[in-house]
């Protein structure tokens, strides 16, 4: 698992010694960065279910502004902290869950949620997301997903965009439009 391109481009990052975390995959990293290549300068982002914090590191590595990596995990943030280092960067990490975080997020211009498939999380996390109204004018959440899992709609001013699907895995885009 390394940095894909930017300032840190190349740089090793530490993984999970067990499987209570699920890295992204490179392929599936570059998909999202291919999304989102544009989205990222100069932006707010947040990784939320952060785990090693890989994605949040790219944006950073990719001429983010600022990223918030939010996990539940002693264990995950730890692994955060040590990928930052590694990098030589610097981020915000929280230790919180998800839904709790949200309610006091503040704005993002760049969202990605990735948490584990299984927990069932997705539209309460994205509803979340909605009522909070995280996201600026033109800001973009991010959801990785199994194949097959269904994305709920989003209310006014959100949008469910396209899913770009690969191999198991599934990326959802939502927007939020200028009012």
């Amino acid at each position: 698992m390394r940095v894909i391109t930017g300032t840190a481009r190349g740089r090793k990052l530490a993984e999970p010694k067990d499987a209570s975390v699920r890295p992204t995959t490179d392929m599936v990293k570059e998909a999202i960065f291919s999304i989102v290549q544009f989205d990222v300068p100069g932006r707010r982002v947040l990784d939320l279910f952060a785990g090693t914090g890989q994605l949040g590191i790219e944006a950073l590595s990719r001429g983010a502004r600022e990223c918030v990596f939010v996990d539940s995990s002693p264990a995950s943030l730890a692994l955060v902290r040590k990928n930052l280092e590694t990098c030589r960067m610097q981020g915000q990490v929280v230790r919180s869950d998800a839904l709790s975080y949200l309610s006091h997020a503040g704005k993002f211009d760049l969202v990605f949620v990735d948490p584990p498939y299984h927990a069932g999380l997705y539209e309460d996390v994205l509803h979340a997301l909605f009522m909070f109204d995280i996201l600026t004018d033109g800001g973009i959440i991010l959801v990785e997903s199994m194949r097959g899992e269904a994305m709920p709609e989003a209310p006014a001013p959100y949008a469910r965009g396209k899913t770009y699907n690969y191999g198991r895995i599934s990326l959802t885009v939502y927007t939020r439009d200028s009012l």
